[in-house]
């Protein structure tokens, strides 16, 4: 048994990329139906958590960066789009790229200020160093396992010296994520990694200054929790967490 995946999954066939570009091709038009039901117990809509994640990304963004007005930014596995409507303006150019040709076709028609593309989910048509940061929210944990590692390495290649990487993944650890995967027909087939796996991937593939914290241990609503949740952050206890790295600048 691979000791990376998590107990909170049904099965782990050998799924392909292609079978998960037609699955998200087959749940583009209830794809928020699907996710607002997975996670209603909790009181709060997806919307809430796009939120959360969009102003981490702008966050963790503007501390790495002088400034993130001039960025080129890639959002790998973009979906729908969910994430770009807050978006609109804060960089220089959004692009975003997905497997699935119809989610890819849902997102053109509601951000006409990004770039999208479709690709075969191993090479991304992209030359080298194109992009200042790349991020992939809850998109590993669809990735064939197999394939992880060449899914970084792309990451890697299209980032800029002193580029920067973000990701966002479910946190095996939490037992309302757990509950959450094995009930949600959209994740039927993911794999969760842990935060240890991640780091040693992003380090694999050549990024420094990675690290990650857990996020959403509680909801993050107001300053005082906000900065609660963040302070917990060094802890396994949040429903997801994020994984922040750094192509090295050239010598």
């Amino acid at each position: 048994m691979n000791s990376d995946r998590s107990p909170a999954n049904r099965s782990h066939p050998d799924v392909t990329q292609g079978q998960v570009a037609e699955d998200f091709d087959r749940i583009v038009d209830d794809y928020e139906e699907k996710i607002n039901s997975a996670i209603a117990f909790g009181g709060r809509e997806h919307r809430f958590y796009i939120d959360i994640k969009r102003e981490k990304i702008l966050d963790l963004a503007s501390e790495h960066f002088p400034t993130i007005a001039g960025l080129d930014v890639l959002d790998l596995g973009c979906g729908v789009g969910a994430y770009h409507a807050g978006l609109e303006g804060r960089f220089r150019e959004l692009h975003g790229i997905d497997v699935s040709s119809r989610s890819i076709a849902a997102a053109k028609q509601k951000h006409d200020f990004v770039v999208y593309e479709t690709f075969d989910g191993e090479r991304l048509p992209y030359p080298d160093g194109r992009f200042d940061l790349a991020f992939a929210i809850c998109v590993m944990h669809h990735v064939p396992p197999k394939q992880w590692s060449g899914f970084c390495a792309e990451m890697f290649r299209v980032l800029k010296p002193g580029g920067m990487a973000l990701i966002f993944e479910h946190n095996p650890y939490n037992p309302a994520t757990q509950y959450i995967v094995r009930t949600c027909d959209i994740d039927k087939d993911a794999v969760l990694l842990r935060p240890r796996t991640v780091r040693k991937l992003f380090e694999g593939a050549g990024f420094q200054e990675v690290y990650t914290r857990t996020i959403l241990s509680v909801p993050p609503v107001g300053s005082f929790l906000t900065l609660l949740d963040r302070s917990f952050g060094y802890l396994p206890l949040g429903a997801q967490y994020y994984m922040s790295a750094a192509k090295p600048s050239r010598a």
